[in-house]
């Protein structure tokens, strides 16, 4: 099944890329499943989908994770949009004109408007990316890291005046975005949540810390209106937004979401017709493979993101900072068997992963072929090798002076219920392999976990990561010194170089030389095992009898329901 899911999400990559460029990549889905004892679709066009966990936060300074950026895009449209195969098309932004050099993009506004009736301005916009980058939260260095526009940095690293923002509301209807340098995926970075406009007067009349918090406390000017919400529980409803700009393409009447945190549950509240867009894996894939009536509507897509181990390499954890050992590391990464872990225990196509940057998601413009399609490139330095490991091990016990170790691994405990057979798993594999080496496991809320690694209060973190848009950087920019996403706190001045040449400096210009030079700083991530990467996940979906047209996505947003039908 593996081999066969592999294929599958490789051709869907190499298919969606050949028909946008160097756009994101992404499955159109068709799910016009044969006849089966399925969750028939709920009456009435309402569509319950599962989501893995709960939604903190539905405000996009604040939300980091795919669940909430999916529902924030239900509701709000930025500048652009994904179609189908992944592609950045017109949205709130009619259309945009680009300068002979690259560096000023002039977005040309829609009449859109907000549910509380304003129309959508250019204001709007110049709101809310001063307040991301004056707020210096997770998903700031976006703006100045990866989008490069211009003011950004010093606004986030030293507190300048958010008015210095190079983003300009010409009149109500025209904005314009001025660049360090050329970014050649800016227009898709526009569909991303954290590039969304948030309505000025609204969220300034709100009691400082509530937007988004609640129906009353949030606008929405795309598909969909929140209903009901409150931060973290299990469930939320939206409801087709009547004064949508693009209202008649939206045939939902609403989207019920609902958390369900083990795939046994999700696959039961399926065959009770409770919820018609489930995820399941482990044994719950290999039971609907083998049941006549689930099997057609068992849809496998690419999820995109990456599974791995964050180390905290600070003296404030793992004994003092024994982990900012990179033979240690070293040790930890080559005594854990991959494929183990995704044939035993994710058990849903997802694949063994060996490099930094995961498969599937990003692909050269030159020649088409996906950055990271050679797993074995960095073989000298990871795989399953028990061998290889004991000997970084005892490398690291003669530079310690010690002989054992004992460290804690975090995990969330409502990530799916195959995330605490791994953190088992990897807790077996290391313990056997390397003696001497404890590993206790402690399991948590993916807040909790999240919030312990934000404030370097963490060992060793089980941990994901997701590509928020088609190119290698989004896993590389983590790394750099001082990034809010460098949870090891790892520091390499040569590779902080090299990100800047790719970033702003001498290979932004030279698209090959920018990618080889992006192979030499992943090199530099593995041979330091900076993470310790584990699985590249894929989502086993049951759609139920009559839903069409869910575009599923590796990348950004993965679910989008703009085209979805109810039959």
């Amino acid at each position: 099944m593996k081999k066969l899911i592999a294929f599958i999400l490789a051709a869907v990559m190499l298919l969606a890329l050949a028909a946008c460029g160097t756009a994101p990549g992404g499955d159109a889905s068709d799910n016009a499943p044969a006849d089966g004892d399925a969750a028939d679709a709920a009456a009435g066009g309402t569509l319950g989908v599962m989501l893995g966990t709960n939604v903190m936060s539905l405000d996009t300074d604040l939300a980091t994770d795919g669940d909430s950026f999916e529902v924030i895009a239900d509701c709000i449209d930025g500048l652009m949009q994904m179609d189908a195969d992944g592609a950045a098309v017109p949205a709130i932004a009619e259309s945009y004109d680009l300068s002979d050099d690259g560096c000023t993009y002039t977005f040309h506004l829609r009449d859109a408007k907000w549910s509380n009736g304003d129309p959508v301005t250019a204001g709007d916009f110049v709101f809310a990316w001063q307040r991301i980058c004056k707020n210096a939260g997770e998903y700031a260095y976006m703006m100045d890291e990866i989008a490069n526009i211009k003011g950004a940095a010093a606004i986030i690293g030293d507190g300048a005046d958010p008015s210095t923002l190079a983003v300009t509301a010409q009149d109500d209807k025209t904005l314009v975005v001025e660049l360090e340098v050329p970014v050649s995926f800016f227009p898709s970075l526009m569909y991303f949540p954290t590039f969304y406009p948030i309505n000025e007067a609204f969220y300034t009349g709100l009691e400082d810390g509530t937007y988004g918090t609640s129906p009353e406390t949030f606008l929405s000017n795309g598909a969909f209106l929140l209903d009901s919400y409150t931060p973290g529980t299990a469930n939320l409803s939206l409801t087709k937004n009547p004064d949508y700009w693009d209202a008649d393409r939206i045939q939902l009447e609403g989207i019920n979401y609902q958390v369900v945190g083990s795939s046994d549950n999700a696959l039961t509240a399926f065959k009770n017709n409770t919820l018609d867009v489930v995820m399941i894996n482990g044994n719950q894939v290999s039971a609907a493979e083998s049941d006549a009536a689930l099997s057609s509507n068992l849809k496998v897509t690419g999820a995109g993101y990456m599974w791995y181990l964050s180390f905290s390499q600070t003296e404030k954890n793992a004994q003092g900072g024994m982990l900012a050992n990179a033979d240690l590391r070293l040790a930890i990464s080559n005594a854990i068997d991959r494929e183990s872990l995704v044939d035993n225990y994710v058990m849903d196509g997802s694949l063994a992963t060996y490099t930094a940057v995961p498969p599937q998601f990003a692909a050269s413009a030159s020649t088409g072929e996906d950055f990271s399609a050679d797993q074995d490139k960095y073989s000298d330095c990871v795989g399953y090798d028990p061998a290889r490991a004991a000997e970084y091990l005892e490398s690291a016990k003669a530079a310690l002076g010690t002989d054992s170790f004992t460290f804690t691994m975090i995990y969330g405990n409502n990530e799916g219920d195959e995330v605490a057979k791994i953190a088992q798993a990897i807790k077996a594999q290391v313990e056997e392999n390397l003696p001497g080496v404890t590993i206790n496991l402690q399991p948590m809320t993916k807040a909790e976990r999240l919030d312990k690694m934000q404030n370097d209060n963490y060992d060793i973190a089980l941990t994901r990561w997701g590509p928020d848009y088609a190119d290698p950087m989004t896993y590389l920019g983590m790394w750099i010194t001082n990034n809010s996403n460098n949870y090891g706190f790892w520091s390499n001045a040569e590779y902080d170089q090299i990100i800047a040449d790719c970033t702003t400096g001498a290979y932004v210009t030279d698209y090959d030389a920018r990618w080889a030079a992006m192979y030499d700083a992943e090199s530099l991530v593995m041979h330091d095992a900076v993470i310790a990467p584990l699985y590249t996940k894929a989502n086993a979906n049951l759609i139920a009898d009559g839903v069409d047209g869910i575009d599923f996505h590796p990348v950004a947003l993965n679910r989008v329901y703009k085209d979805a039908t109810v039959g």
